[in-house]
């Protein structure tokens, strides 16, 4: 590892982002030296702009990854290099506004159906009824789990948070089963990896998620995520309010949850079309 590269990690670090987050942006910053073939505080200011350009114009990468690239090269210039003139105009990228995917109730339940029972789909289930991120459902340790009080703790979820949610009632028994298993003990990973002192990681559910998707939802593209949009969406339509999905979510602001309101069907089912409402008769 080379000093620059170190010195960024350990400002990455001493300010507590995220070990996903540090990854991330260790590897934007690489991938951009790596484009120019020289070390990054050799780059002035035109090659930055001219490699977001490339990374637009010719590895057509998203709006994603193009924020990415621009908030770790802010961060490496302005803070690990004290260099920061030579990002005054990077541009982050405006993202178009999608609505999230979800799926209906009976389609959740087919894909459900369809995951290899054991780990898989205990996982799986879990993700959808308690609404978790599937890096948070991989990470959780048996010790989370207190079915005396009915709740799962997340721990530092996004934004380095922790949260309480409610432990499914339907998948209680399920959950203590594996809790009480021969030799585990409350550090264990609840869904350990094939190497048991690891987590099983969310890029292989991720890829298992998607498959299934294909087949049992065609037309829609499916991942663990679509799980969680499926399970705000799902509460909203019975009644839960906005707040409670939010903290039940983990969301620091109200307007990104605010976006289930969108789709959800309930309010546009009961609304009726012009073509249905009855003709009045004309006046005498």
């Amino acid at each position: 590892m080379t000093p620059l590269r170190q010195r960024f990690l350990h400002d990455l670090q001493l300010r507590n982002y995220a070990p996903r987050t540090i990854d991330t942006y260790v590897l934007r910053v690489a991938l951009c030296a790596r484009h120019f073939n020289r070390s990054p505080e050799l780059l002035s200011g035109e090659q930055l702009r001219d490699y977001l350009i490339h990374l637009r114009d010719h590895r057509h990468a998203s709006g994603t990854v193009l924020n990415q690239t621009v908030c770790a090269l802010r961060l490496l210039f302005r803070v690990t290099l004290q260099l920061p003139d030579r990002v005054p105009h990077l541009p982050f990228q405006r993202r178009p506004k999608t609505l999230p995917t979800v799926l209906s109730r009976d389609e959740v339940q087919r894909l459900l159906d369809a995951t290899p029972p054991g780990q898989p789909r205990l996982l799986f289930r879990l993700t959808y009824a308690a609404g978790l991120r599937v890096s948070e459902a991989t990470r959780l340790r048996l010790r989370d789990l207190d079915f005396g009080r009915g709740v799962l703790r997340v721990c530092q979820g996004k934004g380095r948070k922790d949260r309480l949610v409610p432990l499914p009632r339907a998948l209680r028994d399920d959950l203590v089963t594996v809790a009480v298993a021969t030799g585990r003990r409350p550090d264990d990973w609840l869904f350990p990896g094939q190497d048991r002192r690891r987590p099983v990681t969310a890029s292989a559910m991720q890829r298992l998620c998607t498959r299934l998707g294909r087949a049992c939802v065609p037309g829609k593209r499916v991942t663990p995520h679509t799980l969680r949009h499926s399970y705000a969406t799902h509460l909203l339509e019975a009644g839960v309010d906005l707040l409670t999905i939010q903290r039940l979510l983990g969301h620091r602001s109200l307007q990104t949850t605010a976006r289930y309101l969108h789709v959800s069907t309930q309010h546009l089912r009961d609304t009726p079309s012009p073509l249905d409402l009855p003709v009045s008769e004309p006046p005498a």
